[in-house]
């Protein structure tokens, strides 16, 4: 089958770029530990990974700190000496629990958090010492008043207005306030020397993470956006993800860009994050001829983008800068994600950008227009944004728009080798 411009169609979704035995992705045979896996087969064991460290770092007598956003510093838990896991919930099974006692018309990564609260499904939760919780956006706030009642809380409140002159001053203050609770609660001390090792063991995972992004810029790169989204952990700093992170970026080194993945469609996602088991939009992009070189979101690359200055004299402080930098669409203005937005599009060279909404998300909806008129206007690249939940009751009309959308990518593709045919003869 051809295209309008006499080319190949790019291969079905069905092929896969993990075939060859130099890729991440595939060995030939299934992992029988951590050593023997492959790194992509090493992070489909994601969460069971995550379980046994967890409840093996509880045995050594370790304390447990749930997390709920990319704002709280991870380095403040591990200098206490305590293990962060990311809670967010990502699955639509815990949903109608949730609904008994939240709104029904409320973000479905709110609901399906809570949802594994009141079913206690969710052994990171249950096992869990202490919550870390952001004021972030309005429904998390309540739903952080609904779980404090049944486990010990801590909450760090986000200064609304990022550029106003005092507003760095008050995400110090609730950093510092973060680090004597944690010294009160777990009766520990947090020193200068483990706040300098846990910001080393953070950045130098950023900076694997960075890495294994800066493949997608090749064209065709070596691997799927959905194969890179699983290269992450619910919990930071395990070595064993960091031997992975290492064979992965060594594999790729010495592989070619995937021949099954050109001529599809390169798109920046951008927009809300996917929690571990919400990846179905990204999936439907892949499945219909895109290419997910890029996310912005929370999930992606924004958290990843700015390490903590490790040559500081005041190691809070940095880590309080480095977090306070992250451009979330509760901020206002955010003009901060419009720059990331412009850097990544140089970077990545997508031929459009998709933005995932979750349904009541409003400050993502409402800023949506925002990111629209970057996108066309600025940036030159049609644009898409998809409303949804967690619901597969949609997938198909999400199909249909997005089929949509890579024809016109095709025909502008199309337009422009024509143009420069015509220019050349």
């Amino acid at each position: 089958m051809t295209n309008t411009c006499g080319q190949p169609d790019p291969t079905p979704a069905s092929a896969t770029p993990c075939g060859p035995p130099s890729s991440p992705c595939s060995s030939g045979t299934a992992p029988q530990n951590s050593q023997a896996s492959t790194p992509c087969q090493w992070f489909t064991r994601m969460i069971p990974n995550c379980l046994e460290y967890a409840q093996a770092a509880k045995r050594q007598g370790r304390l447990i700190v749930g997390i709920m956003c990319e704002y709280t510093p991870r380095e403040l838990i591990m200098a206490a000496g305590a293990v962060p896991i990311c809670l967010c919930g990502g699955s639509v099974k815990t949903i109608p629990a949730a609904e008994e006692h939240l709104p029904a018309n409320l973000c479905p990564l709110i609901k399906s958090t809570y949802g594994y609260h009141t079913l206690k499904s969710n052994p990171f939760l249950e096992m869990a010492d202490l919550l870390v919780a952001e004021t972030t956006c309005d429904g998390k706030k309540k739903m952080y008043e609904l779980i404090g009642k049944s486990h010990a809380m801590h909450v760090l409140e986000l200064p609304q207005k990022p550029d106003d002159p005092d507003a760095f001053d008050h995400w110090h203050r609730e950093i510092r306030k973060l680090k004597e609770s944690l010294e009160s609660r777990f009766n520990t001390r947090i020193t200068e020397c483990g706040l300098r090792s846990a910001i080393a063991t953070m950045n130098r995972e950023r900076s694997l993470r960075r890495r294994l992004a800066e493949f997608m810029q090749a064209d065709p790169p070596p691997v799927t956006g959905r194969q890179l989204l699983d290269f992450k952990s619910s919990i930071s700093g395990i070595a064993a993800d960091f031997e992975q992170y290492e064979k992965a970026l060594s594999l790729l080194a010495n592989k070619n860009g995937d021949p099954h993945l050109a001529g599809r469609v390169r798109v920046l996602m951008t927009g809300v994050p996917m929690a571990h088991g919400a990846e179905r939009v990204l999936d439907i992009v892949e499945q219909h001829g895109g290419l997910v070189v890029c996310m912005d979101n929370c999930t992606g690359l924004k958290p990843i983008l700015e390490d903590v200055d490790e040559r500081t004299a005041d190691p809070l402080r940095a880590i309080a800068d480095k977090y306070f930098h992250l451009p979330c669409s509760v901020m206002t203005p955010n003009t901060r994600r419009l720059d990331v937005l412009r850097q990544l599009a140089a970077e990545f060279k997508p031929q459009c950008v998709i933005e995932l909404v979750w349904q009541a998300c409003l400050t993502y909806d409402v800023e949506a227009w925002t990111v629209r008129r970057l996108v066309e206007q600025e940036l030159g690249l049609p644009y898409l944004k998809i409303e949804t939940d967690y619901s597969p009751s949609d997938s198909a009309r999400i199909a249909v728009r997005v089929e949509a959308l890579f024809e016109m990518v095709r025909a502008r593709r199309c337009a422009k080798a024509h143009g420069n045919t015509a220019r050349s003869a």
